[in-house]
């Protein structure tokens, strides 16, 4: 077995955890399409034993999309928010999180509904500020938990700062990479301790499944969160990983057309008349600019722009036509929302209730041409 993690990033993506099938010499890892597994005798068994607990299609994309983090360790889960929920899991009742104002709605919500109600204590805080967000610290805190860029108000933080700062402190830090993938920043390699994933974005690509992933460099933490995907349960079923494993394959070339469109749409909203803010991290005035470009790659496929109010956001959210207004992000085709009324309604009336003026774009691969087009007739 070749050490894959010694390769390009592409080279990985294609052949990490994905040999070929040694019994029938298949390119392509097959799908483990089983509940249960053969055991040559009671307890002996050739790695697995029962589904929920491990699957080999399943191992194949943990390998992968640890090579691709750079991380020791990597466990799947059955969506994003479940791989989220693991992760606050390996916490106790009493502890403390300092998390981003701004922080994707989804993961505000798990947090107030289910892990707040449990006895988990949270703050959000702007992570831009680190004099804010150590007077934010309590005695309590024990994970900083970090989006960047953020869902859907783009907001970059500096990963190095805050692992910095948490380290000193005792804190863990966890990085939803979901909008930059690994291909375009590595949270570990900054300092950050664990990673997570919606891996029905980019990572999977295609709009076809859904799937979250946690990527662990310390090995205690990492067997916490296995343990807790088998016992909880919140696991993929083979079909949905063998989906993930093959987008993974396309994700570099993805990423660099994503990151080309988002551009020609970013200059074709700048300066538009009915345009009164760009969101994008590539642009020189964006206030993590500077961060961005030297913790990520390239700025990603994530573009928010504000209208003049929620009446134009919204009837420009229904002119669209080759934007596809629709939830979720990061496949090949370009989609549109309304984050206030749509992902983002969960925290209306709270800190992080997201301004009715906002709309978000997920800037697919198509001809570039006809999205700016797109954009011209959905504001015109």
């Amino acid at each position: 077995m070749t050490n894959w993690r010694d390769t390009g990033f592409s080279t990985r993506a294609i052949h990490a955890g994905q040999d070929p099938d040694p019994r029938t010499g298949a390119v392509v890892p097959p799908v483990h399409q089983t509940s249960t597994f053969a055991q040559q005798a009671v307890g002996e068994h050739g790695g697995w034993d029962y589904a929920r607990g491990g699957n080999p299609t399943r191992d194949a994309l943990q390998e992968a999309l640890a090579a691709l983090e750079s991380a020791p360790h990597g466990v799947a889960f059955s969506s994003g928010m479940a791989a989220c929920d693991a992760v606050l899991r390996t916490l106790a009742p009493g502890d403390h999180v300092l998390l981003a104002d701004d922080v994707y709605g989804g993961t505000y919500r798990q947090l107030e509904r289910v892990h707040g109600a449990w006895g988990l204590g949270f703050d959000p805080v702007d992570l831009s500020d680190l004099d804010g967000v150590a007077a934010a610290w309590r005695p309590a805190t024990r994970l900083v938990w970090v989006e960047t860029p953020t869902n859907p108000l783009m907001s970059v933080f500096d990963i190095a700062a805050l692992a910095e700062l948490a380290r000193e402190r005792g804190a863990l830090v966890v990085v939803d990479n979901t909008f930059a993938t690994p291909y375009l920043q590595q949270p570990l390699a900054l300092g950050a301790d664990v990673v997570v994933h919606s891996t029905t974005k980019y990572l999977g690509g295609h709009s076809d499944v859904v799937g979250g992933a946690v990527l662990v460099r310390d090995d205690a933490l990492a067997e916490r969160v296995a343990f807790l995907a088998n016992a909880v349960g919140g696991v993929p079923g083979p079909w949905d990983v063998w989906l993930t494993l093959r987008g993974l394959k396309t994700l570099a070339v993805r990423m660099r057309a994503h990151c080309d469109n988002a551009r020609a749409v970013v200059d074709a909203l700048v300066g538009h008349p009915a345009v009164r803010r760009v969101r994008y991290p590539g642009l020189p005035d964006h206030p993590g600019h500077a961060v961005a470009a030297r913790q990520m790659r390239d700025f990603g496929g994530m573009v928010s722009f504000d209208l003049a109010d929620e009446p134009s956001a919204l009837r420009a959210c229904g002119r669209f036509r080759v934007f596809t207004l629709a939830e979720s992000l990061g496949g090949v085709e370009s989609l549109v929302e309304h984050p206030a009324r749509m992902t983002h309604q969960s925290v209306a009336g709270s800190l992080l209730e997201v301004p009715g003026t906002l709309v978000r774009l997920s800037v697919g691969i198509e001809d570039p041409d006809d999205l700016v087009a797109d954009i011209h007739h959905a504001l015109a």
